[in-house]
């Protein structure tokens, strides 16, 4: 029968990108089937991004980081030197578009190495664009459906079904649309 399970993230946190690879790990195993939806966490990020320092003033980030490149080697995720928490509603609506032409697996995957492996923004059309063609996609058909802004209602309605079952954070499980 299997284990349908809804993933609510966001590319720019990277207990998403965990997530991931801990959902990968476990599909070795068991009969899982997985549904991400592209919930935005920061829909208030500046479009340029803001930096990790200022986002998180007073708090000691590169401690996060070591964590997270200890918790990552556990599924061969690199964390790179991340600077920039990026807007990622770009990111999102590309992993739509990305959904919609069959590519999805692979564009998700693409864009959690690009932010947090190599560090780039993925706020930015030409990160997108690179993403697009790493990631089996028309980088010139993926800019031209994000400039449609087709997929923003598929954001506004992750963001409605995330505050009807009540999301508090982010990375959120639901399992056979049961268990939160």
């Amino acid at each position: 029968m299997g284990i349908d399970i809804k993933i609510f993230s966001d590319y720019i946190w990277p207990f998403c990108y965990i997530g991931k690879g801990i959902v990968d790990k476990l599909k070795e195993t068991y009969d899982i089937h997985e549904t991400w939806i592209s919930y935005e966490l920061h829909p208030e990020t500046p479009p340029e991004g803001i930096l990790l320092s200022e986002r998180f003033k007073g708090h000691d980030v590169s401690q996060m980081y070591d964590h997270l490149r200890q918790r990552g080697s556990e599924f061969d995720i690199i964390f790179g030197n991340l600077t920039l928490l990026s807007n990622s509603r770009l990111a999102l609506e590309a992993s739509e578009y990305a959904r919609d032409m069959g590519k999805y697996d692979l564009f998700h995957k693409n864009v959690f190495y690009a932010y947090f492996t190599e560090a780039l923004d993925i706020g930015s059309l030409d990160v997108i664009a690179q993403v697009a063609k790493q990631s089996d996609l028309d980088a010139v058909d993926t800019i031209k459906a994000l400039k449609e802004v087709s997929y923003i209602p598929r954001l506004i309605q992750a963001r409605e079904e995330g505050r009807m079952i009540s999301i508090t954070g982010l990375l959120t499980f639901t399992i056979n649309g049961k268990y939160k």
